[in-house]
């Protein structure tokens, strides 16, 4: 089964539009194990708005909380514990896109980390990353955060305008495969998704 971790170097970078965009082009299924935050949709709503996938193949979470928040705290208000027990991760009939909450080193708990959960599924990672200012240094510190544990790195793919410097030197400074970029668009549906990812992401380099 192929498996591939969703994460990013930020909250709202656009790692949820990459996940629709590779669960469609791979015709996989889509988990999000945490969903802090559902007004007006979770990630998972998303997904199915743009992915193309038939519902079936948009797995619930284990997770639903509704406080837009780190998983941690958004938790601790909606009276919930997150145990480890119950991110365990599912077993489907073909490939599967799992997308973590926030970036590398947002809490899961008092005592785990998102790059924690990563390390323990021991899956290979996307790390998704903006391509304006600020990049460089946010996604070497996530590199360097998921290699410290072990963590499998399949890549990492770009979100924005295009930056050639920045797109070069964070996979060679970060030894990291350079699978693309996705561009911002204006008109973001499912056709339009499918186009730009299969012109951007280099799939086979996953």
């Amino acid at each position: 089964m192929s498996l591939f971790v969703v994460t990013g170097t930020d909250t709202g970078i656009g790692k949820t539009v990459f996940a629709a965009g590779l669960a469609g082009a791979i015709g996989g299924y889509y988990w999000k194990p945490i969903q802090a935050g559902v007004d007006p949709e979770g990630d998972s709503e998303t997904v199915a708005r743009l992915s193309g996938l038939p519902a079936r193949r948009i797995l619930p979470e284990a997770y639903r909380l509704s406080t837009p928040a780190s998983p941690h705290l958004a938790a601790r208000i909606d009276g919930v514990e997150i145990r480890l027990d119950r991110l365990a991760l599912p077993a489907v009939d073909g490939p599967l896109v799992v997308e973590g909450a926030g970036g590398v080193l947002v809490p899961v708990s008092g005592t785990m980390l998102m790059a924690d959960l990563f390390a323990h599924w021991s899956k290979p990672v996307i790390l998704c990353a903006r391509t304006g200012l600020g990049t460089i240094n946010h996604s070497l510190l996530s590199i360097e955060a998921l290699r410290a544990r072990g963590v499998p790195i399949a890549g990492i793919a770009f979100i924005g305008d295009p930056h050639a410097e920045n797109e070069r030197i964070i996979p060679a400074l970060g030894r990291v495969a350079n699978l693309g970029r996705l561009p911002h668009l204006r008109a973001l549906d499912p056709a339009s998704l499918a186009t730009a990812f299969a012109a951007g992401i280099k799939l086979p380099a996953i």
